[in-house]
């Protein structure tokens, strides 16, 4: 690895770079420093956000800066206000030990009279978005006749935002004979016309793999139903203690929502998109930077020119359209040789949109289950006793308040302080989880690897199987030779029971049977709704389940023409039979025509 003093960085710039905490080159530095520097030809740099890229190119055009002429020499074009002034601080901060050299942003949302002033001053660089710097032209202001050095960062963002008109337009106002480095994650073919057109003999660097995210971000997907997102992303950042995030959403109501709901729960976060002020924005950015929130909700093009390098998670709410935004998404967490984990909370309907960013991106997504309650109350509790054992005590401070301390709590034991210390951190989540269900999706229909894996030894080990914690297993008598799954047993639930939504959990799926999950005091509503449905010609009988009964012998003794003759002995004669009240006979005489009637009717109401 050569040092930057090999790749030709002059030492003004050294020393200034190392008191930011500089020591080797990234792999994008070593490629595009020496070229912009000594060789001739323009650079297309395919990389990833977060490989350094600002002091790639920022270096070369500082260095490359003639003090004594105070006129535009350089030209940098970013696609969003925040990118802009990120960029010009960094160049500003490389700048330090060069004496003359002015830096500029310009950029919209900011008073241009300001702008104006400080460009008949004299200014060296320009770090301008498209059409700040297109309105400067056109008033004789911006005169580009000096530069020789463009850079485009982030081009494919740009087009994506619909700069592509004034990108050339811009370029028109440039000399021919200047050099230019175009930055990009991706390479669109708008992108290689750009190319094509503007850059004279341009060599392509590709830092790291073409579409593809940084090698050290672990990919990972929650699979929950829509409804449940929310719960999903809160699981998640509760079995993280010191999670610093960003969530992207795909719209601005979205975001707001999102963050507004973080906040009332009591989460350190807030919202960036399009509808905040320029100064609201700012000051959400400054809180995110200095880590005062934890967890920043934010559309893709607010949160442009954010750069964080601590970054734990990236979570995608919801999967963009586009393959390339889920490549700027996941390349802002894992940088600096950190690593770091892009999560997407998906829906089954968007399993195919998952398939094709792996296909594209060339990694394969891990499945993970959302954290249980036991498991999000252990990591807290666990994170609780290292943040105990790492605090910073001030003996001499602390020391005059230690004796009134222990005459109130002398009484305590060791066990019971530990309690309460416990007990006053966590009695709210602890009250929170409280016979919370499980959120995930179960698979209508598992692969034939998930069927062998999940394969019990024995019927009656599965038939055995309790119910999660909180909750009660209920067993009905249907399966998957009756055409019965998790889609059938969802919809008779949300339609047949009568009261607030079932929550449900573990779904298990048999040939002549199924059992699952719901909340303990949700479960006899459950019995008494099934018991007495009819399904497809099956009559429908529920109870909760004894896990020490075996059901599959039961349901094999089942005899046409009585569907009701599996449950044995010590049946609860109180379920199963038909009501006779005439009402309750035409609810539960057959579902799917009471599904269908049930549908009519709401298609009705809306349409009056």
């Amino acid at each position: 690895m050569k040092s930057f003093e090999e790749l030709g960085v002059r030492e003004d710039l050294r020393r200034a770079i190392e008191e930011l905490g500089f020591e080797n080159p990234m792999p994008v530095q070593e490629k595009v420093i020496p070229h912009l520097l000594s060789e001739d030809g323009d650079v297309v740099a395919l990389a990833q956000t977060g490989t350094g890229k600002t002091a790639a190119f920022g270096l070369p055009v500082l260095q490359r800066i003639d003090t004594d002429l105070n006129v535009p020499q350089a030209l940098i074009i970013a696609p969003t206000r925040e990118l802009c002034l990120q960029i010009g601080s960094d160049l500003a901060d490389f700048s330090k030990y060069i004496s003359h050299l002015k830096v500029l942003p310009v950029y919209g949302g900011s008073s241009i009279e300001s702008q104006i002033r400080s460009l008949r001053q004299g200014v060296q660089v320009i770090v301008a978005t498209p059409g700040r710097l297109i309105d400067l032209i056109k008033r004789g202001v911006v005169k580009l006749d000096h530069v020789h050095t463009v850079i485009l960062d982030e081009a494919d963002e740009m087009l994506n935002m619909g700069f592509v008109d004034d990108i050339n337009d811009i370029l028109s106002h440039v000399p021919d004979e200047r050099k230019m480095l175009l930055f990009s994650a991706t390479m669109p073919p708008e992108i290689a016309k750009i190319a094509s057109k503007y850059m004279h003999d341009p060599q392509e660097f590709v830092i790291g793999t073409k579409n593809t995210g940084a090698e050290n971000v672990r990919h990972i997907y929650y699979m929950v139903h829509a409804r449940d997102k929310y719960l999903a992303l809160k699981r998640i950042a509760d079995d993280n203690p010191n999670i610093y995030a960003i969530v992207f959403c795909r719209t601005r109501k979205e975001t707001q929502d999102i963050a507004d709901n973080l906040i009332q729960d009591g989460y350190n976060a807030d919202s960036l998109h399009g509808e905040l002020s320029q100064a609201q924005r700012d000051m959400v950015m400054k809180k995110f930077r200095d880590g005062v929130l934890r967890i920043l909700v934010a559309t893709d093009v607010a949160a442009r020119g954010l750069d964080v390098s601590d970054l734990t998670h990236v979570i995608n709410y919801g999967l963009p359209d586009d393959i390339a935004t889920y490549t700027h998404r996941s390349g802002r967490t894992g940088r600096a040789g950190k690593t770091g984990v892009s999560i997407a909370i998906i829906h089954s309907r968007e399993r195919g949109k998952l398939r094709d960013i792996e296909k594209r991106i060339g990694k394969t997504f891990e499945r993970r289950e959302v954290p249980t309650p036991e498991h999000i109350i252990e990591k807290q509790l666990y994170n609780l006793a290292d943040r105990l054992e790492k605090v910073e005590v001030d003996d001499e401070e602390i020391a005059k308040y230690i004796p009134g301390v222990s005459r109130k709590l002398g009484w305590l034991s060791e066990e019971d302080l530990l309690k309460r210390i416990v007990s006053l951190e966590f009695n709210r989540l602890l009250d929170y989880y409280k016979d919370a269900p499980n959120i995930d999706y179960i698979d209508e229909k598992p692969s034939k690897k998930e069927r062998k894996e999940s394969k019990p030894r024995s019927p009656q080990e599965k038939d055995r199987r309790t119910a999660d914690r909180g909750m009660a297993r209920i067993y009905i008598n249907a399966g998957k030779n009756d055409g019965f799954y998790a889609g059938n047993l969802i919809d008779m639930l949300n339609h047949a029971i009568t009261g607030p939504r079932i929550d449900v959990g573990r779904i298990d799926l048999m040939p002549g049977y199924s059992l699952f999950d719901v909340k303990k005091s949700d479960a006899r509503r459950v019995v008494d709704g099934i018991c007495g449905l009819d399904f497809v010609g099956h009559n429908l009988y529920a109870e909760i389940a004894d896990p020490e009964k075996d059901y599959s012998r039961a349901s094999s003794r089942r005899k046409k023409g009585d569907k009701n003759a599996d449950f044995g002995k010590g049946r609860d004669k109180s379920h199963g039979k038909k009501s006779k009240d005439k009402s309750d006979r035409t609810m539960h005489g057959n579902y799917d025509k009471f599904i269908a009637k049930d549908k009519k009717s709401k298609k009705n109401k809306l349409s009056k």
